[in-house]
């Protein structure tokens, strides 16, 4: 169970200071200073949860990741299930405790949805957003399998790449649907949202299911081909 609930540390921490920091300062591309800061927020989110629980669970903290190491065989087809529930609970656990926060404070969400993702970038455009959800997807799990990959050691350096790596997609994907390259992470406020009267978040949410989905598996097809002798 000790890995299970790493995952769900993980991404409960991923969401609570992503998105918290998106509901803060904003994250469209006009106000570069939140944009910037919201990026920041998610790779540093992650690269602190690589180092802390990252070595009891793997340090997935993302469904699109587990589905990826799933298809690899790095993870069993058990440990993939619990890993995704732990993961959505983990990032509703973070969505409640910044409505509490929020709602205690009185501080208004800049992101109008608890940090969920939308279109608003593509013009509403779904395709769009689905194709940048997949190359971004396929990018980060790309690095996410050369850096972890057993034939070339990166050693204590995995961490920091991943977390740097997330913040790139995000410094590109932001300003297009808000950057999700996680299910989960885009479940929880989507969800979240709705109960709360703001049901736009939840129409557009399977592209951010699909999108990095499909991406993933795309990556986990492509780069054991890629590292072969």
């Amino acid at each position: 169970m000790k890995k299970y609930f790493a995952e769900l540390i993980g991404t409960l921490t991923l969401v609570f200071m992503g998105c918290g920091t998106a509901m803060i300062v904003g994250c469209d591309a006009a106000s570069g200073g939140g944009y910037i800061l919201t990026a920041l927020a998610f790779g540093l989110a992650v690269m602190a949860m690589a180092y802390c629980v990252g070595n009891i669970s793997g340090g997935h903290f993302n469904t699109a990741v587990t589905l990826a190491m799933l298809m690899r065989k790095k993870i069993s087809g058990k440990d993939a299930v619990m890993y995704w529930i732990f993961q959505i609970i983990g990032a509703f656990i973070g969505i409640i405790l910044l409505a509490i926060i929020f709602g205690a404070g009185k501080i208004e969400d800049m992101t109008g949805g608890f940090g969920s993702n939308g279109l608003a970038g593509v013009n509403g455009s779904a395709a769009a957003g689905l194709l940048v959800e997949i190359i971004l997807t396929f990018i980060f799990l790309m690095a996410i399998q050369g850096v972890t990959s057993e034939k070339f050691q990166h050693g204590s350096f995995a961490g920091l790449i991943i977390g740097l790596t997330l913040t790139l997609v995000h410094i590109f994907g932001i300003g297009f649907t808000g950057t999700s390259v996680n299910p989960g992470r885009s479940i929880a406020p989507a969800v979240w949202a709705a109960i709360t009267g703001n049901a736009e978040p939840l129409r557009s949410l399977w592209v951010f299911i699909v999108g990095p989905l499909v991406g993933a598996a795309i990556a986990a097809l492509v780069y054991p081909r890629l590292e072969e002798n």
